[in-house]
């Protein structure tokens, strides 16, 4: 790869959201800004290989999709007609807050929940529409449909580009923590790609929960999810070997875990779980601090982990947090008991095509010593994920019990 290629990767992973926010400022159009900044960049390859990467490749892309922007509404005669979302002339570079904006904006009442998650990850985070697909369970085709019916219903509201005001904050505040969260999710671990993680997804969803933490310090659940991210990104030196091979928790090397990253992250929960009952993110951060904070993983203390996943299904009935709570019954009860409640969960259409749904009833088979059916189960679980890490793990685990399950 170029120089140019490399520094136009990088300013993609990195910018992305702030240049979209700042051409949305300009064009009042999401549509038309997603168009003008991605010229931008395809700009950028021919600019930066023939004159050199700039000192601000922010700023030298920002001010590409402004002059696209303008070009396109010259052209068009559209300058007052388009949707109203300008507050004010965009500086040069954006500000900070901008990607929270563009956040508060995707999550508006108007918008159904799950279009609003999934129109964030799209245009703020730029996550790749089949991914985004892949988070929520649906066909590409579907997700594509309801990322366009999204925009179409900013448009037709014509909801402005600021930030909510305090009294509109709690309508929009649980969709942008899930937005925020499932940002996170993208970057720690990638629905598809040669690599476990990717980081700059994990280090904007940190960013964008930060950003959130300074506009609603009192939250709890604010506080929960920072902690749960802090606590997630602290680990991400360990998650892989030198060759990129997946380790699980049992083998990564703890002395190597961010540990002021997870000393934040125990602060922030023991203040969120103070005043009353935990919400959902609070109760996820507590369950990872109880994984950071054992000793060894021989000494995690999973009967009290148990006892917060009751709490969360609770809070948050869903099929995914009750799948992962298998996995602490199985070191609480035993496999078997744990095998039983995954079977249970397989009838629920809204884990169809979940990938880890196979793959943790196949190691729960594999400790039974059901060999073939464990084989059975890996072999779904390939087929359904597309993270090559992943992928080689699970070959890894096939071929194991396969070689057991094998006569003689």
């Amino acid at each position: 790869m170029t120089e140019a290629r490399r520094a136009v990767a990088d300013a993609h992973r990195r910018e992305w959201a702030r240049v979209l926010a700042a051409t949305v400022r300009v064009t009042r159009d999401l549509d038309l800004a997603e168009e003008c900044v991605q010229d931008a960049y395809a700009a950028a390859l021919d600019a930066w290989a023939r004159d050199g990467v700039p000192d601000r490749p922010a700023a030298w892309l920002t001010t590409a999709a402004r002059h696209n922007a303008l070009d396109a509404l010259r052209r068009a005669a559209t300058l007052r007609a388009k949707l109203p979302l300008l507050v004010e002339p965009a500086p040069d570079p954006p500000p900070a807050g901008d990607p929270l904006r563009l956040v508060f904006l995707c999550c508006h009442p108007a918008l159904a929940g799950e279009a609003q998650v999934a129109l964030t990850l799209r245009l703020v985070c730029g996550v790749p529409t089949p991914d985004v697909a892949a988070a929520f369970l649906v066909p590409v085709a579907t997700m594509a449909a309801r990322i366009t019916r999204a925009k179409k219903k900013i448009a037709a509201a014509r909801i402005p580009f600021r930030m909510p005001s305090r009294a509109e904050l709690p309508d929009r505040l649980d969709a942008v923590l899930t937005t925020i969260h499932l940002l996170f999710t993208t970057g720690h671990t990638a629905p598809s790609g040669a690599s476990l993680m990717r980081v700059s997804c994990a280090e904007r969803a940190l960013e964008l929960a930060r950003l959130l933490r300074e506009l609603m310090p009192d939250s709890r659940e604010v506080r929960g999810l920072l902690a749960l991210l802090l606590a997630g990104h602290a680990r991400r030196a360990t998650r892989t070997d030198e060759a990129g091979r997946l380790l699980l928790l049992s083998e990564q090397d703890r002395s190597r875990w961010d540990a002021a990253a997870l000393e934040e992250a125990d602060e922030l929960v023991v203040s969120a779980l103070r005043g009353g009952a935990p919400g959902r993110f609070t109760l996820q951060a507590a369950i990872a601090m109880l994984h950071a904070s054992a000793p060894s993983f021989a000494e995690t203390d999973w009967p009290q982990i148990l006892v917060l996943y009751d709490e969360l299904v609770k809070v948050w009935p869903s099929p995914v947090v009750a799948l992962n709570r298998t996995v602490a019954v199985a070191m609480v009860d035993g496999p078997a008991r744990a095998l039983a409640e995954v079977t249970a969960l397989e009838g629920d259409r809204r884990l169809s095509g979940y990938r880890y749904l196979p793959a943790i009833k196949a190691d729960f088979l594999r400790r039974l010593g059901r060999w073939a059916e464990a084989a059975a189960c890996y072999e779904e679980a390939l087929t359904a994920t597309g993270n090559e890490a992943e992928r080689a793990f699970l070959r890894g685990r096939l071929t194991e019990v396969r070689q057991a399950g094998a006569p003689g």
